[in-house]
């Protein structure tokens, strides 16, 4: 995985709540072993016609929005089943800092474990962030201050568990983090039997 300290992207406004796993990627797309290849299925059916042919009328087709990173999202994002194949996706597709109210407990660690950034904010700061998200808006995201900002004067201040940002600061999954451990599993190991 890769480390996030500071990282600035575009910001791509999903104004619904209650996303469930299963609008983020559909369940005929989990055939796949590998975790690459997800992105292009992301949000398939809004994003496509039952022919495979873009919507005009999704936003994310749209070509203010096609690199966006930063994905602004409405409460409860991730809820339903608890595929790991979401974030996969999202990934893919390029997003790495989700915003929103609250989401999915697993949705929520199956991000950080895959090197997503899940941040839970308030609605009042969120909506700010909806109003302000077209154009080339982007955000600003301080792992290590714990800070969000934009160019307009938005400052905003989040919580993670220091478990969490240990991992996602250093860009290691959780084998990566036993790891890290590594001379102390030695020693441990390295010691005469029976003590």
């Amino acid at each position: 995985m890769e480390p996030i300290n500071e990282y600035t992207g575009i910001v791509y406004p999903l104004e619904k709540v209650n996303v469930d796993t299963d609008q983020i990627i559909p369940k005929q797309f989990l055939k796949r072993i590998e975790r690459q290849g997800f992105g292009q299925f992301l949000f398939y059916h809004w994003r496509f016609d039952d022919d495979g042919i873009a919507r005009s009328d999704f936003s994310l087709n749209e070509e203010q929005y096609r690199s966006s990173s930063v994905l602004v999202a409405g409460k409860n994002f991730g809820c339903g089943s608890s595929r790991e194949h979401a974030p996969w996706a999202l990934l893919d597709y390029g997003f790495r800092v989700i915003i929103a109210p609250s989401f999915a407990d697993i949705f929520y660690n199956n991000c950080v474990k895959n090197g997503i950034l899940p941040i839970a904010l308030p609605q009042e700061a969120i909506s700010e962030m909806f109003s302000k998200a077209f154009d080339g808006y982007s955000l600003t995201v301080n792992l290590q201050d714990q800070l969000i900002q934009d160019q307009e004067g938005l400052r905003v201040t989040f919580d993670i568990y220091p478990y969490w940002k240990e991992m996602l600061l250093n860009g290691w999954d959780e084998v990566s983090r036993t790891l890290s451990l590594e001379h102390k599993i030695q020693k441990y190991e390295n010691q005469p039997s029976g003590v």
